[in-house]
């Protein structure tokens, strides 16, 4: 149950990230560089989110085919 509830909150993690490099985008003076500090964090969270899965379903704790 716990790892359900880290791939959820990696998820909505990776969301907000991706709210917040839009929002950036739009309202941010150019050259600031928020925005390229928004990509790696987003990256950085959906490689961990797919390695969390990995582990989960590779020690039987996530079931592929609920």
């Amino acid at each position: 149950m716990f790892i359900k509830l880290l791939i959820i909150g990696a998820f909505f993690t990776i969301i907000y990230s991706l709210g917040s490099g839009l929002y950036f985008l739009m309202k941010d003076e150019p050259g600031s560089g928020r925005i390229a500090r928004a990509l790696p964090w987003r990256i950085a969270l959906s490689i961990a989110l797919f390695v969390l899965i990995l582990l989960g379903v590779a020690t039987g704790l996530i079931q592929p085919h609920g």
